[in-house]
């Protein structure tokens, strides 16, 4: 009996063996080939709008900022060869009466001293948005960055009571509550 269970024992493990041996192996791999998007026609942002009133020294003003795609600027690509179509901002400071105390136009030319040459090369100018009256001056936020992402530089304008307007990298964070936000609440005195 002990034969008996031993030879099939034997058995079972050489067959466990054979069975486990004479796998084939495949060099097959199969996958699906991803190809690059190919890129369609040059992309322009949409056209944008915005009014504020705001008091400012005394006496209220309209603030107007408006964005344009220009097909007479030169595009950009990105890294698949896509190219966007840059934009032209018009931005114009109007008094109560109507009359126009300031009114320019700006593209990323306005701004190259103040951009390194990957955004000069690769970059669009974005956005143009009016922030706070400050004293004696207006200030807006601007920005050059690369199109769909959310890599930018970006920029201060400020302009005078007197029509002077000063343009710089902004380094400094947005970290003061906004008003009517909640604030969080001090933990060590939960």
């Amino acid at each position: 009996m002990k034969t008996i269970l031993t030879a099939a024992a034997l058995t079972v493990l050489a067959i466990g063996l054979t069975a486990c041996g004479n796998k084939k192996k495949s060099d097959v791999i199969i996958t699906q080939r991803v190809e690059k998007a190919k890129p369609s026609g040059p992309i322009k942002m949409q056209e944008y709008n915005d009014t504020n009133t705001v008091e400012w020294i005394g006496r209220k003003y309209h603030v107007m900022v408006s964005r344009q795609p220009s097909d007479s600027l030169p595009t950009v690509k990105d890294e698949n060869g896509q190219q966007f179509i840059d934009n032209v901002f018009t931005l114009t400071v109007s008094r109560a009466d109507g009359s126009v105390f300031y009114n320019r136009k700006f593209t990323k030319a306005n701004f190259l001293q103040y951009i390194n040459e990957d955004y000069r090369d690769t970059g669009i100018l974005e956005g143009i948005v009016f922030d706070k009256p400050d004293g004696d001056w207006l200030v807006f936020g601007a920005s050059v960055g690369h199109p769909q992402t959310d890599e930018y530089i970006p920029l201060v304008i400020r302009l005078s009571r007197m029509g002077v307007l000063e343009i710089r990298q902004d380094t400094e964070m947005d970290t003061a509550p906004q008003q009517g936000l909640p604030q969080d609440e001090d933990e060590d005195g939960v």
